[in-house]
Order: C-alpha cells, then sequence, then structure tokens
C-alpha cells in the first residue's frame, strides 16, 4: 500500500465537526488518568476481613473483566485499519484514544489482582463460562478480525454490534452495576480503589458505545438494508450474552447457595435486558435517519451530555 495524498494536506477538508472528533475531544478532557495513580491501601487493608463468598464473588467478576478488556485491547486493531484504509482519519484519531484507553483498563485491572488480591492469575480462567467462551474466545476476535480480509459495510456492522453494542453496551455495563449494586446493598464501599478506578471505565466506556451507535447508524444511513443485519446480530448475541450472565449467577449459588449481600438474580438480569433495549431501540430510531441528521443528533447529544 502507497499513499498518494493526505487529508491534512488537500485531499480534502479536515472535518474538526464531525462527531469522532468530537469524542476525540472529549476523550482529551475526561480519559486522562493514571491506574497507577490509584489508591489501593485501603483495599488491600479490607480485602483479607472479606468473607470467602465475597471474594469468590469479586475474583470471577474481575476474572471476565480483566480477560474482556484484553480481548477487546487486542481485537479493536482491525476496525482503526478499516478506518485508516477508508481515508476516514477523524474517526481513526478518535479510535487511538479508544485503543489507549482499554489498554489502561487491563492495567488498572491486573494491578488491583496483584497488589489487592495478590491472586495466582493462572486459575481466573475457571470462572470463563462457556457462553464467556462463546462471545470472548471465539465470536469477538473472528468478528473483529474478519475485517482484515472482507471490510465491508456489513462485516463493520456485525463488528461493532458485536463489540460496542453486546459487549461494552450489555455486558460491561452489566457488570458496572453489580459493583454499584453490591456497595448500594452493604450500605459501604469495601474496596474504593476498585470502585473509583470503575467510574473511570465506565465515563471511557460510554464514548466507545456512543461511537458504535453512531457507527452503525451511519453505515445503515449508507446502506438501508444493514438494519436486518443489526437486528439479526444483536437477537443471536443477546442470547449468548444474557446465558453468561444466567450462567455466572448460577455458579455463584451452587457455590455458596445465594448471591453475596442478598443480591436478587432478576434484579442483574432484568438490569442486562433493560441496557439490551436501549441500544436496539437506538439503532431501531436510527435505521430512518439521513446521514446528516445522524451527525446533527449525535453532536446535539454530545452537547447535552457535556
Amino acid at each position: 500500500m502507497r499513499h498518494d495524498s493526505f487529508v491534512t494536506t488537500g485531499r480534502r477538508p479536515f472535518r474538526h465537526d464531525l462527531y469522532p472528533m468530537r469524542l476525540f475531544q472529549k476523550a482529551k478532557r475526561f480519559g486522562i488518568w493514571n491506574p497507577a495513580d490509584i489508591d489501593f491501601g485501603p483495599d488491600r487493608a479490607a480485602y483479607p476481613e472479606t468473607t470467602e463468598e465475597d471474594r469468590d464473588a469479586t475474583l470471577g467478576t474481575l476474572s471476565v473483566f480483566i480477560a474482556g478488556e484484553e480481548c477487546v485491547t487486542n481485537d479493536i486493531l482491525p476496525l482503526i485499519g478499516v478506518m485508516a484504509r477508508e481515508g476516514r482519519i477523524e474517526d481513526e484519531i478518535f479510535l487511538t484514544s479508544f485503543l489507549w484507553e482499554e489498554a489502561k483498563h487491563v492495567e488498572f485491572f491486573e494491578r488491583w489482582l496483584r497488589e489487592v488480591a495478590q491472586v495466582d492469575t493462572s486459575t481466573l480462567a475457571q470462572y470463563h463460562t462457556p457462553s464467556y467462551r462463546k462471545l470472548f474466545y471465539e465470536i469477538l476476535p473472528e468478528t473483529m478480525w474478519r475485517l482484515q480480509q472482507e471490510p465491508t459495510p456489513e462485516n463493520q456492522v456485525k463488528a461493532s454490534v458485536t463489540y460496542n453494542m453486546i459487549i461494552e453496551g450489555v455486558l460491561a455495563e452489566t457488570g458496572y452495576y453489580g459493583f454499584y449494586h453490591q456497595a448500594e446493598l452493604t450500605g459501604t464501599i469495601r474496596f474504593p480503589g476498585l470502585i473509583e478506578g470503575i467510574g473511570k471505565l465506565k465515563q471511557d466506556e460510554s464514548r466507545h458505545i456512543a461511537y458504535g451507535v453512531y457507527l452503525i447508524s451511519r453505515l445503515m444511513a449508507e446502506h438501508p438494508n444493514l438494519w436486518s443485519v443489526a437486528e439479526a446480530e444483536m437477537n443471536r448475541l443477546m442470547l449468548i450474552a444474557m446465558a453468561f450472565v444466567q450462567e455466572r449467577l448460577q455458579t455463584q449459588i451452587d457455590k455458596h447457595g445465594s448471591l453475596p449481600n442478598g443480591t436478587d438474580a432478576s434484579d442483574i438480569t432484568n438490569y442486562a435486558a433493560g441496557q439490551y433495549r436501549k441500544r436496539f431501540e437506538r439503532l431501531q430510531k436510527a435505521r430512518k435517519q439521513s446521514l446528516d441528521e445522524i451527525e446533527r443528533i449525535a453532536l446535539e447529544t454530545e452537547d447535552a451530555a457535556a
């Protein structure tokens, strides 16, 4: 591959007004946090005082988080390559912050597991249930790396649905909810450093999900037939995602007789289902919007959220 021109020297105007560039500006304002700066001292003091059940639940959740973060750090690269080949420099610039943030998430969880739990990480894969393995060991990498050889609009929609709508928009959001929900149930934050970092992660992921909604919407506006692709992929993957949520909950119940601190399994599954409906309805609404409308609505939403 060779270049014959560059956007920044005249191929076309560089678009600071595009939504990905607005997200990039937000990433620079709110995404500059260092996992190494978070104080894990209180977490280390509290960890030995927790019950075996609580430790098992925490390690199980962090095991699927850290492996998931490693997976998405690896597998975002083909999408960045697609944007580079299509000459979408504004998207590519935002995606550099996206990749950097995913890498920081890996660092954050690895540091907590090493410094606080002091766990043998070779034992953590035991928490990876069959449905988790299906999603993260098979579907996500296969879907993302297919873009290297077949970067079609259809495959881009499938990639973003898998990565942004299901992995981030449903599973990660449900995981965050579980941490905060436990704090509400117990009336105390036992691991303040962990919760602080998760708050930073959640903020990062909100930008990633917003970009996914934008990308899928843009592709559907350019290729109206892609709504059926997005709809089918959302429905297919949600069955696997919900199976994983139920497997995680059932594993804890089978091992300990109940979920920690009186957690209601239906509360977690209902939250996951609600996240799915939210993503699905947003894409369903976007299917009838023009490119100009998608850009305008995205920018207006960003302004309202700023």
